[in-house]
């Protein structure tokens, strides 16, 4: 860890600090408290996949939707109009809609080779936003003054790095230019999560042998073909097994890489201190006890 000690840690004048875990557990919230407080630049690897890497599919996607229009169609064809998503750190809808869910194309889903295309086109992304944090880290102290540096990661982190590789390329570039903290969820958060992903399903990205085993398991056990899955009770199915197949690989990448926070610490910090605060308890449990 670049910060071996809490004292190291308290004492760095420029502090720099990757936030991961499940979302919904409080990374976009701490980091925005902290691009607040000044002095620290928030870097969205989600807004980052959303607009670098794959704005151009986002929009492409909208442009073909409109082109079954036939007003739309013309003024396309013309170059009338001008479509764009407008996705932002808190409005991440164009990337996830993008993104889809696979089954009946009437409820709104795609052919399951499109969606693991899109998916594919994720991982490629996520993995080049995260290798950027290096980059933006000079670019905001170079350009913009900024001593302090919050990564605010996406909750697919897990899926496309090996935690317990010691030689895993984005873990590596990772911890030599931050400390990589964990937002760990209790059981309590995780079955909140699941009823707020119920209520309202969103799509997302899941690592490829994971996803390809849930799609024939769910097929199997409801004996629909493609096109007669719901979307909505696919990936409603498939969300708790996500979350019982990250756990784990949070915790190697806490264990190997970096310290652990829980999420009922991280929902009572309210400033910047209270935060500096947190994660210096967090460094001083993973030193474990002072011989």
């Amino acid at each position: 860890m670049i910060y071996e000690t809490a004292e190291a840690w308290r004492a760095a004048p420029e502090k720099r600090v990757l936030l991961f875990g499940m979302s919904g557990l409080g990374k976009t919230h701490v980091s925005t408290l902290l691009r607040e407080a000044g002095g620290w630049f928030h870097y969205s690897v989600d807004y980052r996949i959303g607009t670098r890497y794959m704005g151009e599919h986002i929009a492409d996607n909208f442009k073909r939707e409109a082109m079954k229009v036939p007003l739309l169609r013309q003024l396309l064809l013309t170059d009338s109009v001008y479509i764009a998503s407008n996705i932002t750190f808190d409005n991440l809808a164009p990337l996830s809609t993008y993104l889809g869910k696979p089954g009946n194309p009437d409820l709104g889903g795609l052919p399951f080779a499109e969606y693991l295309r899109r998916q594919e086109q994720h991982r490629t992304a996520e993995i080049a936003a995260l290798l950027d944090t290096p980059h933006f880290i000079a670019r905001a102290e170079a350009l913009y003054g900024y001593p302090h540096f919050v990564c605010d990661s996406g909750g697919s982190i897990c899926e496309v790095v090996d935690p317990d590789d010691p030689d895993d390329p984005v873990l590596r570039a990772l911890s030599a230019e931050l400390l990589l903290v964990w937002i760990e969820g209790s059981a309590a958060h995780t079955a909140e999560l699941v009823r707020r992903f119920d209520r309202a399903p969103k799509p997302m990205y899941y690592q490829p042998e994971f996803l390809r085993a849930a799609w024939e398991d769910y097929r199997a056990e409801t004996g629909l073909a493609e096109a007669e899955v719901d979307p909505d009770a696919f990936v409603r199915w498939t969300y708790a097994r996500a979350l019982a197949h990250r756990t784990p690989r949070y915790a190697a990448m806490a264990r190997n890489w970096g310290v652990t926070v829980t999420a009922d610490e991280i929902a009572r910090v309210t400033d910047e201190s209270g935060f500096v605060d947190l994660v210096a308890r967090a460094i001083a449990r993973a030193a474990g006890p002072a011989s």
